[in-house]
């Protein structure tokens, strides 16, 4: 995935974290560690609040590893080159 592309995915991705963090008054680090430390196992019976979070779950760990591999691969590059002076869109 180019740089480009990572940013792109990261912006479009916090959006949609956004939806959820207004839905439920919390931020996606609060509800992920309650989720995976089973404080939230409460919900489960609920069909859409147990949809909600998988997805919500599945949107903050794609994050993440997108957050990670971002400062990896700004490592390799050369920031003057990497710069898009055109929208990507």
């Amino acid at each position: 995935m180019e740089i480009h592309e990572l940013v792109i995915e990261m912006k479009y991705l916090e959006r949609r974290m956004t939806l959820y963090e207004e839905k439920y008054g919390v931020l996606c680090q609060d509800f992920y560690n309650a989720l995976m430390s089973g404080r939230l196992a409460q919900y489960d019976d609920y069909d859409e609040t147990r949809t909600d979070f998988s997805r919500w779950k599945g949107i903050y760990e794609t994050w993440l590893r997108r957050k990670k591999a971002y400062p990896r691969q700004m490592q390799q590059r050369d920031l003057v080159e990497t710069l898009r002076v055109q929208p990507a869109y």
